[in-house]
C-alpha cells in the first residue's frame, strides 16, 4: 500500500507540476468557475427571459407578417380572378347590347321600309284616284262638248237654233224614244 500512496503522491506532484508548468493556478481556476456560475445564474435569471420573450415576439411578428403576406397574396389572386370574371361578363354584356342594337336597327329599318312602301302605295292609289277623277271629268267634258257639237250639227241640218234647254229636251226625247 505504501507503494500506492507513494505512486499517487508522485502522480499528484507530477500533475501539479504539469498544471503549474502550463500556467494553471488551482485557486484562481476555482474562483473563475464560481464567477462563471454566478454570471450564468444572473444571465439565466435576468437577461435570458426578456431576451427569449423578445425573440418569441419577433418570431410571432414574422409569422404574422408571413401569414398576412400569404393572405394578401390569396386576396390578390381572388381579386385577379374576380376581375377576369367581371371583364368576361362585361364583354358578354357588350356583345348582347351590340346584338340587341343590331336587331333593333334591323327592325327599325324594316318598319321604315314598310311605312315608305305604304306611303308609296297610298300616293300611287291617290294618283290613280286623281287620274280616274280627271278621266271622268274629261269624259263628261267630252260628252258635253260632243252633245253641243251634235246639237249644233242638228241645228244646222234642221236650220233651227238649238240652245242648251232645247238641246236637253231633244236629247231627253231621243233617249225616251229609243227605249
Amino acid at each position: 500500500m505504501d507503494i500506492a500512496i507513494l505512486t499517487f503522491g508522485t502522480a499528484a506532484v507530477e500533475q501539479q507540476d504539469l498544471f503549474s508548468s502550463i500556467g494553471i493556478n488551482w485557486t484562481l481556476l476555482g474562483l473563475q468557475v464560481v464567477a462563471f456560475l454566478i454570471l450564468l445564474f444572473i444571465l439565466r435569471r435576468f437577461v435570458y427571459p426578456p431576451l427569449v420573450a423578445m425573440l418569441d415576439k419577433r418570431d410571432e411578428a414574422v409569422k404574422a407578417s408571413a401569414d398576412a403576406a400569404m393572405e394578401a397574396e390569396r386576396h390578390a389572386a381572388e381579386a385577379e380572378t374576380r376581375t377576369a370574371e367581371l371583364i368576361d361578363e362585361a364583354k358578354k354584356e357588350a356583345a348582347e347590347i351590340v346584338a340587341t342594337a343590331h336587331e333593333e336597327a334591323t327592325r327599325t329599318a324594316e318598319t321604315i321600309h314598310k311605312k315608305a312602301e305604304h306611303r308609296a302605295e297610298a300616293l300611287v292609289q291617290s294618283a290613280k284616284e286623281e287620274i280616274a277623277k280627271e278621266i271622268d271629268g274629261a269624259k263628261k267634258a267630252i260628252k258635253s262638248d260632243a252633245l253641243e257639237l251634235v246639237a249644233m250639227a242638228a241645228g244646222k241640218v234642221a236650220e233651227v237654233k238649238v240652245d242648251a234647254k232645247v238641246d236637253k229636251a231633244l236629247i231627253q226625247e231621243a233617249l225616251e224614244g229609243g227605249r
